[in-house]
């Protein structure tokens, strides 16, 4: 097997959003850069990004109750929400330069406007949600959240949640029309078809099998290309892991200190998905409730408006499991394979330390179809079994490392950035909110890796995301500004697209 030798300025490992959006935005700020993209698939979004392996909620933290929690004063905390929803107003407002410029085409293709509503049952729950009403509406982020806990209007807002239902618990919602259904696999589709045509190369069914650092400080890419069979290696000044699941283990490849002491916990989901056209009809929103007591953050329940190739369905779920995979296409050995002398210790602390989650896991594989259809009946009481299939989610892999407040072994829930000291690799690992807050997450990776350039990028920083380097939540008057002009240029004014 001959091998072929080649070099670049940047390599992308995975072609996700995560990497589709570095890519673009590296070719507005240094256009004279080469770029090369390896992904082991035969396509650009093929794994997380995937519409059918995500949420695709857009998560602004409009409806999800995990990102606002109940202080021991009973007050509500809301800097998390703040923080998340700041974090995607950054990507509306790249994914808005992007269509101006004509370089994405119509953005119905990937974004639909649709209500965000979070819905609780239960006395303790109903004033929580008022709480929480009270301490997000003090914020502009948040303006236009209606609340109510009236039958009559709930049936308006959400019909088919209300039908057939005969619990006397009180019940309450919250509702902003200023949500969005993100298509993250169109998205991803739209900028590696943008990069191409900016002369980036885009080398899918290669497998990255090795990372080594060269004596002038770039890394050799190891690359097994599966059309041809052949090695090959290619040399990059910089190298970005964002391979979803399978980033860990390439990092773990680097060697480099700050890949140590860092573990994986593989979750998988399945949700449900409603092939009836009038059920799906008859719900316009995404409904978040709250996750059960000992359940993880990750496991809330919603039911969700998406749009998948311009055609409405309905989602439910998810439902966790576990598999020891890292990726859905990955293998049964991925987590063994992840565990190295430097994280054993770490990764056994995690597991004695959430032996809850282990066991909430497990009762989750077990569930029968029937248990299934019950937790959905909660949401929707009349919901009937042929309505419903069952749909595969992606895999998520939750980062476990030692921190300061958890200790040794913290599972952490969120999205993360390692990289190293020199800047020269970045590797991405952790799950939602993910995608919703790829731009934010680049923007950490450049100041990360290229401080050196950060004071000349910056004027381009601020023509392409407006409020770069601002906090929206701090400017109600630039947020409004922004936010009405990203709400044009991405055709989210209209309450009901035409094809629903």
């Amino acid at each position: 097997m001959s091998s072929i030798q080649k070099k670049t300025d940047v390599i992308l490992i995975g072609a996700g959003v995560m990497s589709a959006t570095l890519g673009s935005l590296l070719k507005e700020l240094v256009p004279e850069w080469d770029i090369k993209v390896f992904e082991k698939l035969s396509d650009a979004g093929e794994e997380s990004s995937n519409e059918w392996n995500n949420a695709g909620t857009g998560h602004a933290a409009l409806c999800e109750l995990n990102y606002t929690s109940e202080k021991p004063d009973g007050s509500v905390d809301i800097s998390k929400a703040i923080k998340i929803n700041e974090q995607f107003q950054l990507s509306r407002q790249f994914w808005s330069y992007l269509v101006n410029r004509g370089l994405i085409g119509d953005p119905k293709d990937f974004i639909m406007p649709i209500p965000h509503m979070s819905m609780v049952q239960g006395e303790k729950n109903v004033a929580f949600l008022k709480k929480r009403l009270e301490a997000l509406t003090s914020s502009p982020l948040f303006d236009g959240m209606e609340y109510s806990e009236d039958p009559e209007k709930l049936k308006e807002w959400i019909p088919l949640i209300m039908e057939g239902r005969t619990s006397t618990e009180p019940i309450a919602a919250t509702k902003i029309d200023s949500g969005t259904d993100v298509n993250f696999g169109a998205l991803t589709r739209k900028l590696f078809e943008h990069l191409k045509n900016q002369h980036v190369e885009m080398n899918y069914n290669h497998s990255v099998k090795d990372l080594k650092r060269t004596s002038d400080g770039s890394w050799e890419v190891k690359v097994h290309n599966m059309n041809s069979g052949r090695l090959e290696y290619h040399t990059a000044k910089f190298v970005f892991i964002g391979g979803g699941g399978g980033s860990l283990p390439l990092l773990q490849k680097t060697g480099i200190p700050e890949s140590k002491h860092i573990g994986g916990f593989p979750v998988s989901g399945l949700f449900m998905v409603c092939n009836n056209p009038e059920v799906v009809a008859r719900h316009h929103a995404k409904v978040y409730g709250k996750a059960k007591v000992g359940a993880p953050p990750m496991s809330v329940p919603h039911l969700d408006t998406r749009y998948i190739g311009n055609k409405k369905s309905l989602l439910f779920g998810p439902f966790a499991g576990f598999s020891p995979k890292f990726l859905k296409t990955g293998s049964n050995m991925d987590l063994l394979g992840s565990v190295k002398p430097n994280n054993v210790l770490t990764m056994l602390s995690a597991g004695v330390k959430e032996m809850s989650l282990t066991k909430y896991l497990i009762q989750q594989v077990l569930l029968s179809n029937e248990k299934r259809m019950e937790e959905l009946r909660e949401f929707i009481p009349n919901a009937k079994s042929e309505d419903w299939d069952i749909v595969v989610a992606g895999q998520r892999v939750q980062v476990i490392k030692d921190t300061e407040t958890g200790g040794k072994g913290t599972l952490q829930f969120g999205t993360e950035v390692v990289s190293s000291t020199d800047g020269s690799v970045a590797a991405l690992l952790g799950a939602s909110p993910g995608a919703s807050t790829a731009v934010h997450v680049m923007l950490e990776v450049f100041s990360k890796c290229f401080p050196q350039h950060m004071e000349e990028w910056e004027p381009k920083l601020r023509e392409m995301i407006p409020s770069y380097g601002v906090s929206l939540s701090q400017h109600p008057e630039l947020f409004k500004e922004i936010d009405a002009s990203t709400t044009r240029t991405l055709g989210l004014s209209e309450k009901e697209p035409a094809f629903s």
